[in-house]
């Protein structure tokens, strides 16, 4: 069994260490985190309630020689200067500034490959450019990279979340594809709870307001969550718009009437029911916002493996035929695995 030992920078709540386990599944790997930081003092309480691991602070005050070496880098980093609530302001803002954090952990470590995860947004933001001088940094760090806009409905969860994954591997010893994202969608009534409390309900004046501004008061079918963008339009699907740590506590309403809880957002992001929930409600729905969708990211992470040399174990179980391999590789080209 291979080791690949890995690391989570801007580790948040796990979302990243949740993929990883799911993603070696299936794999002759054996995967150990070695070094998790980020600056949120209840996030690190969660990550360490969950994985026993005490996450480090702050990055900009540790130095690269405090990094062990590892295979595989993870960084969430903070999405705030590229989204449009954090006013899109990009590498002017000092959290933007932090990606070059992962650029010196980069070149002082050279790990195998890495995995970035940030908003739709950084695609576009400043007419490309901001993600050009991100991508420029990682040519010269000697990384093939690659990066694409991937939704969270195509992977599973009732939830249209649209993020970038940016890969970068050393060497690659195949080519890097993505994942297709082609998984059905978990009905949204499999996360929601029952019994929910008091406190999670709408006001009446809230409630009346909202369906009010919908067919003239008529409901539709259960069960779905309302969506209300900045302008004040109300949306209805049966799935959830995009989490959001920093959005008005009534943004996402169940049937009109209530909010998600804690549960609920994490089931979203695709979390364990087993996680534990050890904060309370209100940073556990920031938590949420600033998470990653963990299908997804598993999924990428598959791929990364799979660039990098190693192989599923149906397939390295069946190298002795070349014409079972020719047809198995015929195969996953195919289904793009």
């Amino acid at each position: 069994m291979k080791a690949i030992k890995y690391i989570d920078l801007f580790c948040g709540i796990g979302g990243f260490r949740l993929a990883m386990q799911n993603a070696v599944s299936g794999f002759d790997i054996e995967a150990e985190c070695v070094f998790s930081s980020d600056i949120d003092a209840e996030c690190r309480n969660a990550y360490f309630s969950n994985f026993s691991d005490m996450p480090w602070g702050d990055i900009t005050s540790i130095e690269a020689a405090q990094v062990p070496s590892h295979d595989l880098l993870f960084a969430g980093f903070p999405c705030q200067p590229f989204s449009i609530i954090g006013q899109m302001k990009g590498f002017d803002d000092t959290r933007g500034t932090l990606f070059f954090d992962i650029a010196r952990i980069l070149e002082a470590k050279r790990p195998q490959a890495f995995v970035l995860e940030n908003v739709k947004l950084l695609a576009g933001h400043n007419q490309g450019r901001t993600l050009s001088r991100i991508l420029d940094t990682i040519t010269e760090l000697g990384y093939d990279s690659d990066y694409k806009v991937l939704n969270a409905l195509d992977f599973g969860l009732p939830q249209k979340r649209e993020r970038i994954f940016i890969v970068g591997i050393r060497n690659p010893e195949e080519l890097f594809q993505w994942p297709i994202g082609n998984d059905p969608m978990q009905p949204l009534k499999d996360i929601l709870e029952d019994n929910i409390p008091a406190k999670f309900f709408a006001s009446e004046h809230i409630r009346a307001r909202r369906k009010a501004q919908i067919n003239g008061g008529i409901m539709p079918e259960e069960p779905n969550i309302w969506h209300e963008n900045k302008g004040g339009n109300i949306g209805i699907h049966p799935f959830s718009c995009a989490l959001r740590a920093g959005a008005s506590y009534n943004y996402l309403l169940v049937n009109g009437e209530r909010r998600l809880t804690p549960r609920e957002m994490l089931r979203l992001q695709g979390f364990p029911d087993d996680y534990k929930i050890v904060c309370n409600d209100s940073q556990t729905r920031k938590q949420a916002g600033n998470s990653l969708p963990v299908p997804v990211a598993s999924q990428v992470i598959r791929s990364v493996f799979i660039s990098m040399g190693h192989h599923e174990q149906v397939y390295a179980s069946r190298k002795s035929s070349s014409l079972i391999q020719r047809r198995l590789l015929e195969e996953r080209a195919a289904y793009n695995v």
